[in-house]
């Protein structure tokens, strides 16, 4: 295993990506005669990353947007032996190289290293993958669905409805850090507009040991790095990409980017139509159509040697119907959502010293929600209008000395929150009396507020031996409906084994998420205490509670292991207890979710994931998950209105909707040095919680009977039936001197036709319906 001896040796510690890296250097002869027309090639054998550059007149080759991690480095020209090389990048700092080639008739190749791949990171001390702009479009997700439906090929994540997916037991609390940036939103479907895969060059995973610079929300914390025109080598550079497919969708994706001197930009425009924008609530797709628009725009600027600038900013809007019922469809329902977001950052990487650095970033996000009623909505109407922004500041330094790297923040949040609302009663035969009163008066919300938060944390990363620590402490005041600090210590260990190359680790994290903010004024009020029923009212002791920020304790031990010089194989355990629990609830029969919080919950997870590295045009991934999480009432914040499962969840522990026995999702991609491309994703999902509903209810509900095929009613817990869903991409790309030109593609979304649902009646996500079998065409242009 000299090869991660070697790396373990060569690569300093690894850092916190916030930020990106930049490397460049001058390749040379003998003689110092500056190479024109070297290629150089930076990549990283376990997580895929490679980049390709050529070097200009005077030898000069540079790598912007490079993860913080350790690289290969190889550089060729012809009539000279290859040199190859490791280095590390882990700081935003630029990094400056000259290479020096030497005459293939004296050596064939120049190595500071044998060739085996690097299998295993044994900087890492806590789950952490990784996912390139390549792996995105090999999975070439298509309609409404964002950077999430990317994120469930990862181990730890239940995949539910609208691309919602549910880490390590987690309703959501997932923070997605856009180049510096901070969002902590709910980002499926129907809450708030996702983030394009399109703009996305690389995504960094942190599931486990998260880093102390990490807070709010972080069950699972997505560090993002958009694309860059940093390293396109000319001023104008881009792709237009068209799709068309089932439901009848179309979209489109115009990108752009290009360099000049010491600039890059990037920018990206998307559009989508579909008549299935949501997945549906019945077997039969109905009114379900919608439209989105999206675009970002980023430029960085190498003001001095030692100054970088980033300028970030990006829109959408989408608007579409949400989905009916026969009976609603019947009745002529048409309501309709309009989810609206921008968002601006400014990023600065000043270097202090060459081995110190410090960043800042300040950024604004602001995202809207609107629900359209119609005149056939029942039983209930609503309409609401809200919208919550942020504004925040965060100012980093981080210090390397031999076998330590130091790194230090502070961060400051403010997000004024506003939320309007109306609800009425329509055609409710059963309605309860205490609702009688609001056939004719509508129930009226409207309220405003700002809360924020303040952190401060330091992180130290130190290698001793074979040992690697990361040492880190985070502290957070947050000042909103409820108040509270806390100190949370984030600590983790890992060993190498250097006969077999195996990595051992494990850590220890408290952690303190503070509640969504979608809709928190709502759960949060006594104005709706006449919708609460008064026994729900007696039994939860009250109206509204403020939801405190949830308190937990997380423990990982895990294995990463190189196998047969081909496979890289990891395993984890993890063990999370934590108070007040955060969750949602829907309000009656409407599409608005507001968050609770109960007592305790408690989560038991084993994960695995086996990446096979390119070998002959081949590569793939295989993940499990198993989660089992337990949750302990009574309701300890929030709003919750009330309904049959009142007394289920009030009687004692009980597993949550996010408890699923196994998950298992497998990726195999071919690539042809021809041009021809394929890839295969298989996903199996054992089934996850569902509404206790009654089967002879169900059976006389001609809008649920359908469905009874799909679901285990008188499973302990019910749950939905197992299901398997495999999807196909083919395509052929053509390329003239090296230069990509057009490519054709085609998608098969769930091969087999199976049919399956996500959720049933539930009572946090009502009932959704997998995407029956779809093909798509794309044509892509490259310029």
């Amino acid at each position: 295993m000299r090869t991660v001896a070697v790396l373990w040796i060569l690569s300093p510690l690894a850092g916190w990506a916030q930020t990106s890296g930049i490397l460049a250097g001058v390749a040379e002869d003998a003689t110092g005669a500056k190479l024109s027309g070297a290629k150089a090639r930076i990549y990283n054998v376990l997580t895929g990353f490679s980049l390709e550059a050529t070097a200009d007149e005077g030898g000069a080759w540079r790598f912007a947007n490079l993860p913080f991690q350790a690289y290969e480095l190889a550089i060729s020209a012809p009539g000279f032996a290859t040199l190859q090389r490791s280095v590390s990048i882990q700081t935003g700092a630029l990094v400056s190289l000259t290479v020096r080639l030497e005459l293939a008739t004296e050596v064939r190749s120049v190595s500071v290293h044998d060739s085996a791949p690097i299998l295993v990171d044994p900087d890492r001390t806590g789950s952490y993958a990784q996912m390139n702009r390549q792996d995105i479009e090999r999975l070439q997700i298509g309609g409404s669905r964002g950077l999430e439906s990317v994120l469930a090929s990862f181990p730890g994540f239940a995949q539910n409805a609208n691309g919602a997916i549910h880490p390590r037991g987690a309703h959501n609390q997932m923070t997605f850090v856009i180049d510096g940036m901070p969002v902590t939103d709910q980002l499926t479907g129907a809450f708030a507009n996702s983030i394009d895969p399109n703009s996305v060059q690389t995504v960094e995973l942190f599931t486990g040991n998260i880093p102390a610079e990490y807070g709010s929300k972080v069950s699972a914390v997505a560090n993002i790095t958009t694309k860059s025109g940093l390293g396109a080598g000319r001023p104008i550079a881009g792709t237009f990409t068209a799709n068309a497919g089932g439901f009848d969708t179309l979209s489109q994706v115009t990108h752009v980017a290009g360099e000049r001197g010491r600039v890059g930009y990037s920018a990206m425009a998307n559009s989508l139509e579909t008549h299935r924008y949501l997945d549906a609530v019945s077997l039969v797709n109905l009114h379900n159509g919608g439209h989105s628009h999206r675009g970002y725009a980023r430029a960085d600027i190498h003001a001095t040697p030692r100054d970088t600038l980033r300028l970030n900013a990006f829109a959408g809007r989408s608007s579409f119907e949400l989905a009916n019922l026969r009976s609603q469809q019947d009745a002529g329902m048409d309501q309709r959502q309009i989810l609206e977001d921008s968002a601006f950052s400014a990023g600065w990487v000043h270097s202090l010293s060459p081995r110190a650095t410090y960043d800042t970033t300040a950024s604004y996000r602001s995202a809207a929600a609107r629900l359209l009623p119609s005149a056939g909505d029942l039983p209930v109407r609503a309409w609401q209008s809200r919208r919550q922004s942020t504004f925040h500041t965060s100012h980093r330094i981080g210090y390397t000395a031999g076998a330590s790297q130091f790194r230090a923040g502070a961060d400051y949040q403010r997000f004024p929150v506003r939320e309007r609302f109306l609800f009425q009663v329509t055609d409710w035969p059963d309605a309860p009396d205490h609702l009688l009163p609001f056939r004719d008066d509508p129930f009226r919300f409207d309220k405003r507020a700002a809360g924020s938060l303040w952190s401060g944390w330091t992180q130290n990363q130190i290698r001793w031996n074979r040992f690697q620590f990361a040492l880190g402490l985070r502290w957070d005041a947050y000042r909103f409906l409820s108040r509270g600090n806390q100190w949370q210590p984030r600590i983790g260990v890992s060993y190498l084994v250097p006969r077999t190359g195996t990595v051992l680790r494990a850590s220890y994290n408290r952690t303190y998420q503070t509640p969504p903010n979608e809709n928190l004024l709502l759960s949060n009020s006594e104005e709706p205490a006449p919708l609460v029923d008064p026994a729900v009212r007696a039994a939860l002791g009250g109206v509204a509670v403020p939801i405190r920020p949830e308190r937990q304790n997380f423990y990982e031990v895990g294995i990463q292991q190189p196998v047969a010089g081909r496979f890289s194989v990891q395993a984890s355990f993890y063990h999370k207890n934590a108070r007040d629990q955060q969750d949602n609830n829907s309000f009656f029969n409407t599409p608005i979710v507001f968050p609770t919080s109960l007592a305790r919950i408690r989560v038991n997870g084993v994960e695995g994931r086996v990446v096979a590295p390119t070998w002959k045009g081949f590569s793939g991934t295989l993940s499990f998950t198993h989660a089992r999480a337990v949750s302990t009432p009574p309701f300890t914040g929030g709003l919750f209105i009330g309904n049959d499962a009142v007394a289920a969840l009030s009687a004692g522990p009980f597993l949550i909707d996010h408890d699923q026995k196994l998950a298992v999702h497998g990726v195999l991609h071919y690539t042809h040095r021809a041009g021809w491309f394929a890839t295969w994703t298989t996903r199996y999902d054992s089934g996850l919680v569902i509404n206790p509903s009654d089967p002879d209810e169900v059976a006389a509900d001609p809008d649920y009977s359908d469905l009874l095929p799909y679901i285990d009613l008188a499973g302990d817990p019910p749950r939905s039936r197992p299901r398997t869903i495999a999807d196909m991409a083919a395509g052929y790309r053509r390329s003239v001197d090296e230069r990509a030109r057009w490519e054709v593609g085609i998608h098969l979304t769930n091969v087999s036709g199976a049919t399956a649902v996500y959720t049933f009646q539930s009572l946090f996500a009502g009932t959704r319906i997998v995407q029956p079998r779809t093909v798509s065409a794309r044509l892509r242009l490259f310029f």
